[in-house]
């Protein structure tokens, strides 16, 4: 039986119904690092502005990322604790357009922070007599508009080719919550302009941009083998070490939720790769940064240091 879009005033989010025997740990799971991400990435926001020393053009993308995380999961993972705490399942037409809006956007816009991180790092290594006069302020702040910006915009036609479907096989969306798959999964309209513009645009965004990462890393490792001294190799490396980390962590949360898209769909393993990607991810960023980056701690120590002399 069709549904007729005029008369579904929301959709019914499964959540984790699949396995209601784990219902209340994966709250409590999902509640504790939610409270680790978000307090982990407010701490590097609050350090970055607080902190003179963190001034520089890498904090300054670093705090564009934080700003993903925390928006990010708590765009996704509210649902999950409203569906545990009020057992309301149901999502108005407007907020899930919303979350299919919002939360594709965030990522797209993480793909293209991470490249500009990237670069920064590059001109970091390579061309460390310049840097100051290459990465500008000026510059940053046009890298961190045009990441924005494209994610915003790329993410509109989505939005309008499903806000226009007019028909539903059911209402019921087997996630926790929006996501673009599975309300295509449960549409009986034409999805054709959609997959074509997923096809396109996600590619841009998985090959394009992971190219525009990882190509300033080839010449980055080059920079490093012609350094003559090991700590001068090791100093040089440690700088993009935990860039690093975070791009191989985030393109492998998604490359792994891709596969199980589309080797057989299995809703369970996705939802479980989707928890990684909007939960598990946002709450390393902050701890890779802090734990493996010297500026961060000792920006963190003065200020502990300045509360304590109050």
């Amino acid at each position: 039986m069709t549904i007729n879009q005029t008369m579904i005033e929301g959709f019914v989010l499964r959540g984790f119904s699949d396995v209601p025997e784990l219902q209340e740990l994966i709250f409590l799971l999902v509640l504790l690092i939610y409270v680790l991400s978000l307090g982990g990435n407010m701490t590097i926001l609050l350090l970055v502005c607080l902190d003179v020393h963190l001034h520089t053009p890498m904090y300054f993308f670093l705090s564009n990322l934080s700003v993903i995380d925390i928006s990010s999961s708590t765009t996704t993972l509210h649902r999950i604790f409203i569906i545990s705490t009020t057992y309301n399942h149901m999502i108005s037409t407007s907020a899930c357009l919303a979350q299919l809006y919002i939360f594709p956007t965030l990522t797209s816009n993480e793909f293209s922070i991470l490249a500009a991180m990237s670069y920064d790092r590059y001109v970091a290594i390579c061309r460390p007599l310049h840097y100051h006069s290459i990465m500008g302020q000026r510059l940053c702040c046009l890298l961190a508009s045009v990441s924005w910006a494209f994610g915003f915009i790329e993410m509109v036609p989505t939005v309008v080719f499903i806000s226009r479907f007019t028909c539903y096989i059911s209402k019921e969306i087997d996630h926790y919550f929006c996501d673009i798959l599975p309300i295509r999964d449960i549409t009986c309209s034409d999805t054709s302009l959609l997959d074509f513009y997923i096809l396109i645009f996600g590619n841009i965004n998985i090959f394009l941009l992971l190219s525009l990462t990882v190509t300033p890393y080839a010449f980055i490792f080059i920079c490093i083998l012609n350094i003559r001294s090991s700590a001068g190799r090791r100093k040089a490396f440690y700088t993009c070490s935990s860039h690093i980390m975070v791009v191989v962590i985030f393109y492998s949360s998604i490359v792994l939720q891709y596969i199980v898209t589309i080797s057989g769909h299995n809703t369970g393993s996705n939802k479980i790769f989707s928890l990684l990607n909007t939960a598990v991810v946002p709450m390393l960023n902050p701890l890779i940064y802090s734990l493996k980056n010297k500026d961060v701690k000792s920006a963190l120590h003065r200020k502990l240091t300045f509360c304590r002399s109050k």
